[in-house]
């Protein structure tokens, strides 16, 4: 007889994988115990080495769908006369490893059971077993045990307490079981006060259709939801919400009701029913099956599952699909208490869905779309918030990376992990900021870590940045904002550099103070040399001009046309006031207030604000998106461009490019002629310059990053080519938008740190 210890690092607590253990070690004839402690799984096994082999081989097959195993290291014990093989008490003793995993969408199991007329959990909204339900949104601490999470209020009844004490049963050691007799309850509270009939979820659900808007409380925090399908509905909801034109998610069913309303790929359906659940952006029909309300600007629709037994009820209940939206007011946190949410939401919604289980963490839902063949996350949060990346290299020291300004989420590298934050969004006043201090704190908490680094963008005036500022006993290392981008999918691939990173975004300071994001960067993780860029913009009026884009395209034009473009003769400044030109003219003329702006995403701006006749963009991205989904796909032309070679970086010259467009546009040629040619001249440009540069760089990966690879025409022509010749690092789970940039960040600082000495 012999003994092995074996310890197991990944996303291991809380998915049944010490049950799961128990029933391998008992079919392999080996005895011993499991226990979860704070770097993950230890476990000692004892038997004949047959049988000891046979259950290593089946602990790394099969193992539960929710886990990931990072590491599995074996070595020899002595060995112990057992009777058989146990769970024993978890360890909270030595280095901390957060193991907790995501939020899991409830499985099929427990889906049947809430609507089944015989099941003692029928309707119950709070279902779950060890391979589903809540985890990083009720964790208060580890190791991950009920009595560290949000569930220890809720004692289990002797029915919950069976299932969770017998090992054969799917909800051993499942830390938020619970039934309708000991579980969380629901509740409804009118805003007119009326009374409730005492079944929350069907009140709710008459509310719902006769048009009103509702705010749920969900895993992560609060939805506001409304009949997809009533332009009323949906209007009322945007008023109150205070959202111009920006797309609402929808909330559907099942499988069947996506398709009737979008189009879905194979890849897109994969992501549809992932145990993650993101918002997944799909092609719309467009058949008036939900309100044109929803998504007026875009034949883009954000479509998700129901990821809760509540969501899945609720559907069920109401019989058509729902505006889902994070509860808050526009560019606040989402609500995750009771009375925060009745307090914030007061003039929003008309009744409330509420429930007694408190949320530890708040937690936005996750947006992803499949992207040139490729599933890419594109807001990363509920779903995907704790799993760990494991990196390469150990960090040298743990560090806290800031993230970006928009679109934020931080990052905590210590040892060999790096683990994102949930989203916290748009950085721009005190109340993201508090959510920002309060993740930070509720992560550095539950790993057990206190950063001896703070990694930040270079940029002085981001909140994030003077975050960075205020911490004291800290070393801070500066971080530029492409350079971030592009680390962060070395990270993800496990790359130290060299690679020629193209980053193409709207804006990001660069080392030498101007806006940069046209860029191609040759990248190490210690540092980069930038060797191509856009021809700069002037942005006329600084930020203003990302609203007011006639300003970019008045811009465009002013350069390419020597200070004489022909504004009268192009429709889209019929719609400006003529004082508003006159100012503009003269602030290009004098160059006063007219920061220039290196970002590709400026130009997709200032031509789509020109070929689409829109002076004005309501949300980040807009035009651009519009222009993207403008573009014909049949037409294989392109403008012409110009290298400039004459300075001392080499500059990407698109003003041809502008005064063929505008000839074309005076010419009467369709907008989708005119996009697809744009696009074709940037692929072209884009291809052309990497190519040069490779073959002075050697067959080093090329890495597409930033957020104008959101753009699918765009990064499928970049891609199709330089993959013929050359390795492409393209994002999967770490955004290629700003909510990807702290892994970068975290890379960067250590690295920097390290070669200092």
């Amino acid at each position: 007889m012999a003994g092995r210890r074996i310890d197991v690092r990944g996303t291991v607590q809380g998915v049944g994988f010490r049950p799961w253990v128990v029933r391998v070690a008992e079919r392999s004839g080996v005895t011993g115990r499991v226990r979860n402690h704070a770097r993950g799984v230890t476990i000692e096994a004892f038997g004949s080495e047959q049988a000891l082999l046979s259950f290593l081989e089946e602990l790394q097959r099969d193992t539960p769908a929710a886990a990931r195993l990072f590491e599995l290291s074996v070595r020899s014990i002595g060995d112990e006369a057992l009777r058989g093989f146990e769970i024993v008490t978890s360890s909270s003793e030595g280095d901390k490893a957060l193991s907790i995993p995501p939020d899991l969408a409830t499985c099929a199991e427990c889906e049947a059971e809430v609507f089944d007329a015989s099941n003692r959990r029928r309707g119950y909204a709070f279902t779950n077993c060890t391979a589903c339900g809540p985890r990083f949104t009720i964790a208060t601490g580890i190791p991950y045990d009920r009595e560290a999470t949000t569930m220890s209020g809720f004692e289990m009844c002797a029915a919950c307490r069976r299932e969770y004490e017998d090992v054969r049963d799917r909800r051993f050691h499942a830390q938020p079981n619970a039934c309708p007799d000991c579980g969380p309850r629901l509740a409804f509270v009118r805003v007119d006060g009326q009374g409730p009939s005492g079944e929350p979820l069907g009140d709710c659900a008459a509310l719902l259709k006769e048009g009103a808007v509702v705010a749920i409380k969900g895993l992560g925090g609060f939805h506001l939801a409304c009949d997809a399908t009533s332009d009323a509905a949906v209007r009322a909801l945007r008023a109150r919400k205070h959202r111009d034109e920006k797309p609402f998610a929808v909330m559907v069913a099942d499988l069947a009701s996506a398709r009737s309303l979008a189009e879905v790929s194979e890849d897109e359906e994969a992501l549809l029913v992932s145990p993650e659940r993101p918002i997944v952006l799909l092609r719309s029909r467009r058949d008036d099956a939900v309100a044109r309300e929803v998504s007026p600007d875009t034949p883009l629709l954000g479509l998700f599952l129901p990821y809760t037994p509540l969501h899945q009820l609720l559907m069920a209940a109401v019989g058509r699909p729902l505006v889902m939206t994070s509860a808050n007011l526009s560019d606040e946190p989402i609500c995750r208490d009771n009375e925060e949410a009745m307090s914030r939401l007061a003039g929003i919604a008309d009744a409330f869905l509420l429930h007694d289980r408190d949320i530890a963490m708040r937690c936005d839902d996750s947006v992803a779309r499949v992207i040139a063949g490729m599933p890419t996350v594109m807001r990363r949060s509920r779903g995907f918030v704790p799993r760990p990346f494991y990196l390469e290299k150990p960090i040298a020291q743990p560090v806290l990376a800031c993230g970006a300004h928009l679109k934020n989420t931080f990052c905590i590298a210590a040892g060999d992990t790096a683990y994102f934050g949930p989203h916290i969004g748009d950085l721009g006043n005190l109340a993201a900021l508090e959510f920002f201090e309060e993740a930070v704190d509720r992560m550095e908490a539950i790993l057990c870590v206190r950063p001896e680094v703070l990694a930040h963008d270079l940029h002085p005036g981001y909140l994030s940045t003077r975050y960075a500022m205020s911490r004291d006993d800290v070393k801070r290392v500066g971080v530029q904002h492409h350079h971030a981008h592009v680390a962060s999918a070395m990270a993800e691939h496990g790359r130290d550099g060299p690679v020629l990173g193209i980053a193409f975004d709207g804006t990001g300071l660069g080392s030498d103070r101007s806006s940069w994001g046209g860029e191609f960067l040759l990248c190490f993780a210690s540092g980069f040399e930038r060797l191509a860029t856009f021809r700069p913009i002037a942005l006329a009026g600084g930020d203003v001009a990302m609203h007011e884009v006639w300003r970019i395209a008045y811009a465009l034009l002013h350069d390419a046309f020597d200070g004489a473009p022909p504004l009268e003769a192009l429709a889209l400044f019929r719609h400006v006031p003529d004082e508003s030109l006159r100012i503009v003219g003269q602030m290009l003329e004098r160059e006063l207030n007219t920061p220039p702006a290196h970002g590709v995403g400026r130009y997709f701006d200032g031509f789509g604000a020109l070929g689409l006749n829109r002076a004005l963009s309501r949300h980040e991205g807009q035009v651009a998106i519009a222009w993207d989904f403008a573009a014909d796909d049949v037409v294989e032309e392109s403008y012409p461009f110009d290298l400039d070679r004459s300075r001392s970086l080499l500059q990407v010259d698109l003003r041809k490019t502008a005064r063929a467009a505008v000839e074309d546009l005076l010419s009467g040629v369709l907008p989708s002629v005119v996009s697809a040619r744009f696009h074709n001249a940037v692929i072209g440009v884009t291809i052309q310059i990497a190519r040069e540069l490779l073959a002075d760089l050697g067959r080093v990966p090329v890495v597409l990053t930033g957020g104008v690879f959101h753009n699918e025409r765009l990064c499928r022509g970049i891609t199709r080519e330089l993959a013929k010749d050359y390795e492409v690092l393209r994002h999967r789970e770490v955004p290629p938008g700003d909510g990807g940039i702290a892994l970068g960040q975290a890379l960067i600082a250590d690295a920097i740190l390290g070669d200092k000495g």
